[in-house]
């Protein structure tokens, strides 16, 4: 599964918790690494939730598909991982603070700022030396947004030879926050004013879902948020909020100021956890005053398929799309606008109001990464990686005409040269 060797592999660096970025470290290390992951400490209390719920669905999936195959008498499979890959790969995790250098292999350090992408996302600095001569590569990992809720903003960096940065949202630019904000005032103060039915908000576990709690603190009275009972039905989102909660000393000011002042009082006094699946069927009973905040975040498994079932068909529900939607998924056929969606292999007629709050994306957009890059002194060379071609072409094309960048973008397999890190530079 791997174009390479796992053994031969002396160390490796984790920006952040996120299953595209972490989901194959125990694949990884059950081929045969046997090195230390180092990533930030709050990235290590995430990666205890997520890498083990994602060696339970591999499980899940494979038991799933080895009935199927045992009818029909093929060959079983294995799950790609299991949850013991998952804590043999937790193992190996050295948890290192911000700001903290260190020395991980001879002549080779590395420092972690805050990428502020979700908690614990990092921007790596690496230090190499190698026959007398240092060489600094900079990885942007994920990079957040500045002016987000809860997370400082991503970390300037001035010195690099290489910087390896992200495109994800390369193409765009977001609404900007104060737009977001002030609509989804009105969607809680205009559309919802007689509180009658429910609000589903289907929300990724981790990050999305702190972003949506930190609000409905915030603005409690202006949202008048005391006319719901609010409902978080996601154990996975339950306990990454406990994680943001014991890791509070990574909040930006604002926030830290909200918790601290607060700890003695509930910030959210109706918000309820339902960790049980009992305790999630019996919302299914609730026909009004109830916002329930679930999985997944684009609709395609989890609690919130349950709640659409329940709910989708009443023209009293509303639903609150926080988060992009793939193509093909249930969230993005809401989104569109469906007039019917399929449900357990039933035909749901979609009555419910929907509703598509943009603005809350964790990356950074176009804007966004050409500041970030900004921060550099004397514009050093700059590959692009993690995006999509089109998001990849339109920021290199906006680099090297308003800040005059080297940009290159690597082939998978390429190796870049740090001694001559602008060869071959686009």
């Amino acid at each position: 599964p791997f174009p390479f060797d796992p053994k031969t592999i002396y160390a490796l660096v984790l920006s952040h918790a996120h299953i595209d970025h972490s989901g194959r470290l125990p694949l990884l290390i059950k081929s045969g690494y046997r090195g230390p992951v180092y990533t930030q400490r709050a990235t290590a209390d995430l990666c205890r939730i997520m890498l083990r719920d994602a060696g339970f669905l591999s499980e899940k999936d494979a038991e799933w598909e080895n009935r199927k195959r045992e009818r029909k008498g093929l060959a079983l499979v294995e799950p790609l991982f299991t949850v013991q890959d998952a804590e043999a790969a937790l193992g190996q995790f050295q948890a290192l603070d911000y700001g903290q250098r260190e020395t991980i292999l001879p002549h080779v350090s590395l420092r972690l700022s805050d990428a502020g992408h979700i908690l614990g996302s990092a921007i790596v600095e690496l230090w190499l030396g190698e026959g007398g001569q240092v060489r600094k590569l900079v990885y942007s990992g994920d990079l957040g947004r500045s002016g987000m809720p809860i997370l400082a903003d991503p970390t300037p960096i001035r010195e690099a030879d290489l910087v390896l940065m992200e495109s994800t949202y390369g193409d765009r630019r977001h609404r900007t926050w104060e737009q977001t904000l002030v609509e989804l005032e009105a969607i809680f103060n205009d559309t919802l004013t007689n509180g009658s039915g429910n609000i589903l908000i289907p929300a990724f576990a981790v990050g999305r879902t702190q972003e949506i709690l930190y609000l409905f603190a915030k603005y409690y009275k202006e949202w008048q948020l005391d006319r719901w009972r609010i409902f978080l039905d996601s154990p996975m989102a339950i306990e990454a909020t406990d994680v943001y909660a014991r890791n509070s000393e990574l909040f930006d000011e604002e926030s830290l100021a909200l918790w601290r002042g607060n700890q003695r009082h509930s910030l959210l006094p109706n918000l309820h956890f339902t960790r049980s699946a009992e305790e999630s069927m019996q919302l299914n009973r609730i026909r009004s005053g109830a916002v329930i905040i679930a999985g997944s975040g684009m609709c395609t498994g989890g609690r919130i398929k349950h709640h659409l079932k329940h709910n989708v068909w009443r023209n009293d529900c509303h639903i609150i799309i926080t988060g992009y939607q793939a193509e093909g998924t249930l969230g993005r056929a809401l989104v569109d606008g469906a007039a019917h969606i399929r449900l357990w292999g039933e035909t749901v007629r979609v009555a419910a109001t929907v509703h598509t709050v943009g603005g809350l994306s964790a990356h950074a957009d176009q804007a966004g990464l050409m500041h970030w890059y900004s921060g550099f002194e004397d514009r050093p060379p700059v590959a692009l990686v993690h995006g999509e071609t089109e998001a990849i072409d339109r920021l290199a094309s906006e680099l090297r005409k308003t800040l005059g960048a080297k940009v290159r973008v690597p082939r998978a397999g390429e190796t870049l040269d740090l001694l001559h890190p602008d060869r071959h530079s686009g």
